[in-house]
C-alpha cells in the first residue's frame, strides 16, 4: 500500500526539508502552501514534493484540503515543525507491508522539544496524536484553531515518536501565542462563547498549577517552570483578547 505525506505550510523554508526527509517511504509528498513569500515552495519541490497553492481558511479546513488532494492509500499528516523518528517510519513500513491494517487510523506519541531538549512533563509533555489514516476515512475537526484528526472506529498506536519543535526561543513562543490569541478571540465570537474579565486573572493561575504541579512539569526543572509560566501568559493573552473583542463587538452593535 502507498503512503502520502501531507503538510500544510507558510514560510517554512528553514524546516520543510527536515520534515520531508524524515519520511523516505512516502510515495507522494503533498505540500499545501498558503502563499509563502520565502523559498518554501522551491525547497519542497527540490525534494520531489507536489506543491499546491491555496488560500488560508483555517487550520482544520486546510488540512482537510490536503487529505482530499492526497492520492495514496494512506495519509500521514505532519506539520512543518514536526519530524518522524526512524522507529515511527519503520512501524509504518511494517504496517503497510503487512497488507491488512487492523484499524482505519493510527496514532503516535508526539514529543515536544524546548530549548534543545525533549519535554517530559507538564501540558507540553508527550501525548498520542492521530496522524495516519486510510484515505477517505479521516476528517479534521476544530475550525480555525486547535484542529483534531478523527476517524470512525478504533485507533491503533504506532511505535516511535513524532518529534515536535514548535518554538525556537521565548520570542518565537510569544509571537505564536499572540497569533493564537487573535484566533482564539475570533473563535469565541463565532461560537458565541463568553469571556469575562476574571478569566484573564484566574485561568492563568490554574494553568500554571496544572502544568507545573498536577502534570508534573517540575520534572523538567527550570525549563518546566519556564514553560508553565509562558503557558500561563499565553492563557492570559487569549482570554484578555477574547474579552476585548467582545467588548468591541457589543459596542459596534449598539452603534448600529
Amino acid at each position: 500500500m502507498t503512503l502520502t505525506l501531507a503538510i500544510i505550510s507558510y514560510n517554512e523554508e528553514e524546516r520543510i526539508r527536515d520534515v520531508i526527509s524524515s519520511v523516505p517511504l512516502a510515495s507522494e509528498v503533498l505540500v499545501l502552501d498558503s502563499g509563502s513569500t520565502d523559498r518554501t515552495r522551491e525547497e519542497a519541490e527540490s525534494l520531489g514534493a507536489r506543491v499546491i497553492e491555496a488560500d488560508w481558511p483555517g487550520y482544520g479546513e486546510q488540512k482537510n484540503r490536503a487529505l482530499k488532494a492526497s492520492t495514496s492509500d494512506w495519509v500521514l499528516s505532519l506539520d512543518a515543525d514536526e519530524v518522524a523518528s526512524p522507529e515511527l517510519i519503520e512501524s509504518i513500513r511494517q504496517l503497510l507491508e503487512g497488507g491488512a491494517p487492523e484499524f482505519e487510523g493510527y496514532s503516535a506519541m508526539r514529543r515536544n522539544h524546548w530549548l534543545g531538549k525533549p519535554v517530559k512533563g507538564g501540558v507540553y509533555g508527550p501525548r498520542a496524536k492521530l496522524r495516519l489514516v486510510r484515505r477517505g476515512c479521516g476528517v479534521w475537526v476544530g475550525g480555525i484553531l486547535h484542529e483534531t484528526l478523527e476517524v470512525e472506529g478504533g485507533v491503533g498506536l504506532l511505535d516511535g515518536v513524532i518529534e515536535h519543535y514548535p518554538y525556537k526561543d521565548v520570542s518565537d513562543f510569544l509571537s505564536t501565542a499572540d497569533n493564537y490569541a487573535e484566533l482564539f478571540a475570533e473563535k469565541c465570537l463565532l461560537e458565541n462563547r463568553r469571556a469575562y474579565w476574571w478569566d484573564s486573572l484566574f485561568r492563568p493561575v490554574l494553568h500554571f498549577v496544572k502544568a507545573f504541579l498536577l502534570n508534573v512539569g517540575f520534572i523538567d526543572g527550570l525549563r518546566g517552570f519556564q514553560l508553565a509560566r509562558l503557558g500561563a501568559l499565553e492563557v492570559r493573552m487569549k482570554w484578555s483578547r477574547a474579552y476585548e473583542a467582545q467588548i468591541k463587538s457589543r459596542s459596534y452593535e449598539r452603534e448600529d
